[in-house]
């Protein structure tokens, strides 16, 4: 018979409710403030639509995110700010958590308020915490999973364990990288202890859970093919926008915020590490970093073991005095002045944007990719409604790009609309008794099968849209040669 180890419950100083609970409240009023300021980032336009396409699965991800978007556009059609509050209330929570991980390892209300500020003016929450997006709903499942660990680490109460497999089944819903954390962590435990966790019966329940939640997501990528595999490599090939490998760690450091968030980050690793009952979680955070790190993963995807290594930082700066020459960091002039730069930096989108040549666009690299995207349909509109009325009738939009395909859907639906493009390729094919192609984008991957490519237009439009799409061409393609189905096992692409 195993005999279970009785260990000693802590108890923790008081969770400074009210004072955490405002700088949860701030930045819930900042990111609803700014949400509605700009249109549709690109992938919030694909999720509305792969929602109005539901499946089990998807080519580029799980099911979760489409399903939100669904329900926040069913509830208010065509509101950005309503698409984006599942997004303000994960970053809101994710304040929160970091407070409470700073509680459990010891801290008191400086220690909790430091953590939860770290949250509070991170670059990289706060710049995804504006949008819907899977780096969004996928860090706070982290967050979560971390803080019920270390506070199994403290009462040994095992639902604390099936809470965590319960809320990791979610997390697989919307991306797969927490896979990643538990291959790690079982592997830190194994090494480090205490290996009691792995002999615990709701640890391996919990992992039923969420393997038993994930198989209609598998089911739906078996049955075609395996495309995640494919968008898996696709991603790591695109890692080369931050630097590739050599870009992560200082990508990652901006993301963290800057001072703040990286001199807590690095001294909550070393007190993670020193601590042999949390070693294992310095463990963890230092593998999953590097394994993300060589196999081209990007930086923020480490972004939910930040709060947890923010949280030890900040206990460890409330119990011991810091270092001369660094002491000032962990003091709220410097988080202010780190939120007053955010602001001017345009991590979130406060600055007005200009619509006229001759002035700079006044928006972050996030914002580019929310400005036109109305105006972008007006021109594909334009061109469609160009067609003679007997060519018109039986013509059909085709894009080269799933952002633009979803914005025509969301912003024409009258338009017959299909793309090849990555996970748009599996909403649907042209009818096969379809006639002309207006074609947003590079024709060349199905030109040959048409008879007549003609240069009609492109996109255009006043309000400069990002670099991806402005001056995009379109195309008139006639006298299809090849079914479509054919044609598009052929041409679509991740």
């Amino acid at each position: 018979m195993t005999v279970v180890q009785q260990v000693p419950v802590r108890v923790l100083p008081a969770f400074s409710r009210g004072p955490v609970l405002a700088v949860a409240a701030s930045v819930g009023l900042v990111l609803t403030a700014v949400s509605g300021r700009y249109g549709y980032f690109g992938d919030e336009l694909y999720f509305v639509a792969a929602g109005h396409h539901l499946d089990w699965g998807y080519a580029d991800q799980p099911p979760l995110l489409p399903l939100i978007a669904l329900l926040m556009d069913t509830l208010a059609p065509g509101s950005v700010a309503v698409l984006r509050i599942p997004a303000t209330l994960a970053i809101v929570t994710a304040v929160v958590l970091a407070a409470l991980l700073a509680r459990e390892f010891g801290g008191g209300r400086r220690a909790q308020l430091l953590a939860a500020g770290a949250v509070a003016v991170s670059p990289g929450f706060l710049a995804t915490g504006h949008l819907l997006a899977t780096s969004t709903v996928d860090p706070l499942v982290w967050v979560a999973v971390t803080y019920l660990l270390v506070r199994w680490l403290r009462t040994r109460a095992d639902g604390l364990l099936l809470a965590a497999g319960i809320v990791t089944a979610v997390g697989l819903q919307a991306k797969f990288l927490i896979v990643a954390f538990w291959a790690v962590a079982v592997v830190a435990v194994f090494i480090c202890g205490p290996r009691e966790l792995l002999r615990r019966q709701a640890l391996w329940a919990g992992g039923a859970v969420a393997a038993l939640t994930t198989i209609p997501t598998l089911v739906w990528q078996a049955r075609n093919g395996w495309p995640q595999l494919e968008m898996g490599r696709v991603v790591a090939g695109e890692s080369g926008y931050a630097g590739g490998m050599l870009g992560f760690l200082p990508l990652g450091f901006f993301a963290a915020g800057l001072l703040v968030g990286s001199v807590l980050g690095v001294v909550g690793v070393v007190r993670l590490l020193r601590a042999p009952e949390h070693r294992f979680l310095g463990v963890t955070a230092l593998g999953v970093a590097l394994l993300f790190m060589l196999v081209g993963g990007r930086p923020y995807y480490v972004a939910g073991l930040l709060p947890l290594l923010w949280a030890a930082g900040a206990a460890s700066v409330e119990q011991r005095r810091p270092a001369v020459w660094w002491r000032w960091v962990p003091t709220w002039p410097v988080y202010a002045l780190t939120a007053a730069a955010l602001l001017m930096g345009n991590v979130l989108p406060v600055q007005p944007v200009s619509a006229h040549a001759d002035r700079p666009l006044q928006v972050g690299n996030f914002q580019l990719d929310e400005i036109g995207w109305p105006a972008v349909v007006a021109d594909v509109r334009a061109a469609y409604r160009a067609l003679p009325p007997d060519v018109a009738r039986d013509a059909v939009v085709v894009t080269g790009d799933y952002w633009t395909y979803s914005a025509v859907q969301g912003f024409a639906p009258e338009l017959r609309s299909f793309s090849f493009h990555r996970g748009a390729a599996w909403f649907g094919t042209p009818p096969e008794d379809s006639g002309a192609v207006v074609f947003v984008g590079d024709p060349s991957p199905v030109a040959a099968a048409f008879e007549t490519v003609t240069a009609v237009g492109r996109l255009d439009n006043d309000e400069r849209v990002n670099n991806l799409v402005q001056g995009t061409p379109i195309h008139l393609l006639e006298g299809r040669r090849v079914p479509w189905a054919q044609l598009w096992e052929s041409a679509h692409h991740l």
